[in-house]
């Protein structure tokens, strides 16, 4: 059975969230955003169960490729590099909510804020507590749960200083006008989640045997496991073809309530607007349906957004999620626009992109996350920086960006034509329909290649860099790294752009034909309000016949006659006609 239809309205319409209409999302990975509080560090223990003879906090502006000393002698791919910690955390998230106002961004994606060793959080050790070492108290926290004696049963949970904090967060979040939503893991956990830990020490006897997809009982009392598509740090959650075991659904239901409602009074302006979830393709579409009808009957208006990298029509007919991460829109738009030496034909993009329109209903298409990069893709500007590479669909696009698979990717701070390119893409993420998704960083210009290259440490004004001189590949001459004011400037005025414009987030969409075919045009239509985009993909200007009187809202000209405008090399035309 598909479950109810309760997100469906009486003419049988899919019904998405309103606000993600308008929204402009920001990614944070909260490990590598800011440090906001020395005294909740991570320490060693908390992330590895081996000693590391003189681990310690690497300095926030380090240079990426040059190793710690503590990393001598440990495998950079799979050992120093991924014990590194920065001491990212929520208080450094809040500190930043200026930045992301000025931005313009009205709506905040975390990446995975519970507790886990990792420095990604996808290996939960909890669902119903934020990592000690992202709140204000580690060693309290830490205390504090070691008496708590809690279980599965939410009678027995407390709130920590992290809970709690991150609880004040959402409502600064809420006070400013602003969304927020987190990642929800549950397809699997790490060895560490209270669950694992019990059945590694009591076997068949544990309560929580029926959890996790056993496919082996010893006779010593161990037992072999599933992992999360064979890493065995990542446990899978039992289940059936059509849904999670049923207490691990009770286990994730609870949790639900407690970020969607942590009063327990009804109140879900107190919580969380929503959830990004992992790898939704592995759940069982069964749990997605009932968790749904959990989810909306908290909050009507919540936004699930699920990890789905290719086309994604079975997930979004109104019974399981509201959107998704729109990687299948990037790769067409990211190849289209890349400065490579055989550009794909205009009716290419046309076409594909009409395709992923036509696979989805219509109310969905304005609510998908429209994202150029993200914490498991190349950075987009280092993407463009190697426009040869293949990248028309996931598998490409993922391991064409890791070094360890790649070893000709370029990494290093991108040239003049890649960062062109990227002002162009970003043109087109905030004109198309969608609500556009920024990478924290983007707009700050960092670059780099895929994990974890593509997770470095925030570029702020206030720290102090080491220029880029280790490479993967060696030595070179120094390259300065900050933040780059200049592009955070051309982001601010895109996304206000689209903010001033109905037309632009709300407005129906069609292509027009222009009379080059190295030129894109479309309009975004809303009331009375009418906007034209232009784009040149060629290293040298086009014109364009105007067949109407025209104002140029991108540079703020004067009003333009009928007749032919030049459309600059590389460049855009943003008309109100």
């Amino acid at each position: 059975m598909r479950g109810t239809n309760e997100n469906r309205d009486p003419r049988n319409k899919v019904v998405t969230p309103d606000w993600a209409r308008d929204a402009v999302w920001y990614q944070i990975f909260p490990e590598r955003f800011r440090n906001g509080s020395r005294e909740s560090d991570p320490r060693l223990e908390d992330i590895n169960d081996r000693p590391v003879p003189g681990w310690s906090i690497c300095p926030w502006g380090m240079d990426w490729y040059r190793s710690a000393p503590w990393e001598q002698g440990l495998s950079r791919r799979h050992g120093g590099v991924y014990l590194r910690r920065f001491g990212g955390d929520l208080i450094g998230v809040r500190e930043k909510l200026d930045y992301l106002q000025e931005l313009g961004v009205n709506a905040i994606y975390l990446n995975p804020v519970f507790t886990g060793q990792s420095l990604h959080k996808y290996d939960g050790a909890t669902f119903h507590h934020i990592d000690p070492t992202f709140g204000p108290d580690r060693a309290g926290d830490l205390r504090a749960l070691a008496d708590a004696n809690e279980t599965e049963d939410p009678a027995t949970w407390i709130w920590t200083a992290a809970d709690m904090y991150f609880l004040e967060l959402v409502q600064d979040v809420h006070q400013r006008g602003m969304r927020i939503i987190i990642d929800g893991v549950f397809n699997h956990t790490g060895r560490r989640f209270f669950a694992f830990e019990d059945l590694l020490r009591n076997g068949k006897a544990s309560p929580y045997a029926e959890w996790y997809l056993i496919d082996r009982w010893n006779k010593d009392g161990s037992f072999e496991y599933t992992g999360w598509f064979k890493h065995k740090a990542l446990p899978e959650f039992n289940r059936t073809k059509e849904n999670l075991a049923a207490p691990v659904r009770q286990y994730v239901f609870d949790c639900t309530r407690r970020w969607m409602d942590p009063a327990g009074d009804g109140d879900c302006a107190k919580g969380i607007d929503g959830w990004r979830l992992d790898v939704a393709f592995c759940v069982p579409q069964g749990f997605w349906r009932e968790w749904r009808t959990l989810v909306k009957s908290i909050n009507p208006e919540a936004y699930l957004s699920a990890e789905i990298v290719t086309d994604a029509r079975e997930y979004l007919q109104g019974d399981q999620f509201d959107a998704v991460m729109n990687y299948m829109w990037m790769y067409p738009s990211v190849e289209f626009f890349a400065p490579s030496k055989e550009a794909m034909p205009v009716h290419v993009l046309r076409e594909r992109l009409d395709s992923l329109r036509a696979a989805y209903p219509e109310e969905v298409t304005p609510v998908l996350q429209n994202l150029l990069d993200s914490h498991d893709v190349g950075r987009i500007v280092t993407m463009l920086e190697n426009p040869d590479e293949p990248m028309s669909h996931w598998e490409d696009y993922f391991h064409v960006s890791r070094i360890k698979d790649n070893p000709r990717f370029v990494a290093t701070r991108p040239g003049p034509r890649a960062w062109q390119s990227l002002r162009q893409l970003v043109i087109f993420q905030m004109t198309y329909p969608g609500a556009p998704m920024i990478y924290y960083g983007t707009e700050a210009g960092m670059w780099g290649a895929n994990d974890p290259d593509n997770r470095q440490p925030m570029l702020w004004e206030d720290f102090a860099y080491e220029p880029e001189e280790h490479t993967p590949y060696g030595r070179k001459a120094p390259t300065p790294r900050a933040p780059n004011a200049e592009l955070f400037d051309f982001f601010k005025q895109a996304i206000r752009l689209r903010r001033n414009n109905a037309a632009i987030r709300r407005g129906t969409f069609r292509w027009l034909d222009a009379e080059h075919s190295a030129l894109l045009a479309y309009e975004r239509v809303h009331e009375s309000s009418r906007i034209r985009v232009l784009f040149n993909v060629q290293n040298e200007s086009l014109p364009y016949r105007l067949d109407v009187q025209a104002e140029d809202i991108w540079n703020e000209t004067a009003t333009l006659s009928p007749g032919n405008i030049e459309i600059p090399a590389r460049g855009w035309r943003i008309l109100r006609v």
